[in-house]
């Protein structure tokens, strides 16, 4: 049995975005297994009102509500905390948090990071944003006893960037659709009759660019977008303005009721263009969508063949694969079947915690020795 944290999200049950996601498929998995699994959370995020959660123990700690504190605050005191709580491994998620690595340390805990995707790209951060997540790539590659990538786009970057070799464990993915439609009855949708995208509302995610294509389409289905931006209203407004009334906008929806919008779609859009492997793109595939997605690395990494593609920088081609897809539902029913192909042949849960268990055995066993 190993005694292992994971810290550096927002906590669990998963409420947000990606890791919370990740934490909340892994930490269960790991506790059936045997392990005694922590997870930290956020005090102005988690409320759940218990101190298990599908076995793994929940560690609520303070933050500072503030967009370029919120995660390092909390991180550091997480970090102290670990210090009486003595773990044999710890995982942390998000490079920025790379600069609390060294405190763990001193009393010969073992850390992991999962430095996620090339945050620094994001529209969002100022000057010293983008600065600050360029230098805690690099104290990564320095305090970290192992660097975690999920993506083999990422792993090569910090191979040519720092001469560091990772650990390459992608994220995982569903394998069956969510029975029932009580969501899609509350947003008064049908199964098939809807298109999905699925992101925060950040303008490198070009929830922008699918809006404006759909408003071209030729159809009488709708278009859902799931997910907010906290900390880029603005972005939101706008995208709501003069809207298509065939556009609907649901904010944050998550466990089953996001499990039901992501079973029940015609097809699903990843138009992303920034990060490592995006969870709503596997998660996609898993729940057996066809999968309309940009076309960067990270995204062909993952469909390869079991996709079809658009590009950002192609006038109208967006529009154009969309009406295509619309217009051909053989199409949509050959890549349903790749892409969920696909997902069972790498990306399963199961798979992905094989992995990660494999890697804190090897941290730990050099911790004893």
């Amino acid at each position: 049995m190993m005694k292992i944290a994971i810290m550096g999200i927002r906590g669990i049950p998963a409420n947000y975005g990606g890791f919370e996601t990740f934490a909340e498929k892994l930490a269960p998995r790991l506790v059936k297994r045997g392990h005694d699994v922590t997870v930290y959370g956020r005090a102005n995020i988690i409320k759940y009102n218990g101190e298990l959660y599908k076995g793994v123990h929940l560690e609520i700690l303070p933050t500072i509500n503030h967009k370029y504190l919120d995660t390092v605050a909390h991180t550091f005191l997480c970090t102290i905390h670990s210090l009486f709580k003595r773990y044999d491994v710890i995982l942390l998620c998000n490079s920025a948090n790379s600069v609390f690595a060294w405190i763990p340390k001193l009393t010969d805990q073992r850390v992991a990071i999962n430095v996620d995707g090339l945050e620094w790209q994001r529209k969002k951060w100022n000057k010293f944003g983008q600065w600050f997540y360029r230098i805690s790539e690099y104290i990564a590659t320095i305090y970290a006893d192992e660097i975690i990538t999920d993506s083999k786009f990422i792993k090569n970057y910090y191979m040519k960037r720092f001469l560091k070799d990772s650990v390459f464990i992608p994220y995982g993915a569903p394998i069956q659709k969510e029975a029932g439609n009580d969501t899609l009855s509350k947003f008064k949708l049908l199964p098939g009759e809807y298109v999905l995208y699925v992101s925060r509302l950040e303008p490198e995610n070009n929830a922008h660019l699918v809006v404006n294509a759909f408003k071209h389409i030729k159809t009488n289905k709708k278009l859902v977008i799931v997910g907010d931006a906290p900390y880029n209203k603005d972005y939101v407004q706008q995208l709501r303005k003069n809207i298509d009334p065939r556009i609907f906008f649901t904010g944050y929806v998550f466990g089953k009721g996001y499990r039901e919008l992501q079973s029940n779609a015609y097809f699903y859009v990843q138009a992303t263009e920034v990060g490592g492997t995006h969870p709503a793109l596997l998660e996609g595939m898993g729940f057996g969508n066809c999968v309309l997605a940009n076309d960067v690395p990270e995204h062909r990494e993952v469909l390869e063949e079991a996709g079809i593609y658009f590009s950002t920088k192609i006038k109208n081609q967006l529009a154009e694969k969309m009406q295509l897809l619309i217009d051909y539902p053989d199409i949509v029913k050959k890549y349903r079947k790749l892409a969920y192909q696909k997902i069972i042949n790498r990306y399963t849960w199961d798979k992905i915690t094989d992995s990660y268990e494999k890697l804190f055995f090897r941290l730990s066993t050099k911790q004893s020795s």
